[in-house]
């Protein structure tokens, strides 16, 4: 029973019209965090692309997809103003270490076992309401946003 629930776990997925979104997570924050990252893939099973145009969630001010820009030897962070093009047929990730979402001015802490919700806007798919399992902080790339300011 215990590895039916975890596959299950393992393998969440929300659908809307053709497209996929797989796993989509949160890291745990401490308390007292204003911004938490979340991850996903998203794949597109059409033969139109599409376009991830902004994405909500209750749980915080606002949420935003973020791409690291390297500028000479730095990585800066920002938002990808006119969203995230899911070519057909193809797949997009936001991962720790690359193009990410970022949660800002969370309403509470993502503790593990509290799920987040969130709801991801694209511009042929529409409204794709989406449960964030929250992960452990180990290794956690959220603690690399405490200092970071949206648009900066």
């Amino acid at each position: 029973m215990s590895l039916l629930a975890t596959s299950a776990v393992m393998a969440h997925e929300f659908k809307a019209g053709e497209v996929v979104v797989h796993h989509p997570v949160v890291r745990a924050n401490p308390n007292g965090a204003k911004v938490g990252a979340g991850y996903l893939t998203i794949r597109n099973v059409g033969s139109t692309p599409d376009r991830l145009v902004s994405i909500e969630s209750p749980a915080a001010a606002s949420v935003q997809a973020h791409q690291n820009i390297r500028e000479g030897g730095a990585i800066r962070m920002s938002e990808h103003k006119d969203g995230v093009l899911i070519p057909a047929g193809g797949e997009v990730s936001l991962m720790s270490g690359g193009d990410h979402m970022m949660f800002t001015d969370l309403k509470a802490p993502f503790k593990v076992g509290e799920p987040v919700t969130g709801t991801l806007i694209f511009e042929r798919a529409g409204r794709v309401p989406v449960n964030f399992i929250v992960e452990p902080i180990g290794g956690s790339p959220a603690a690399e946003h405490a200092g970071h300011k949206v648009g900066s």
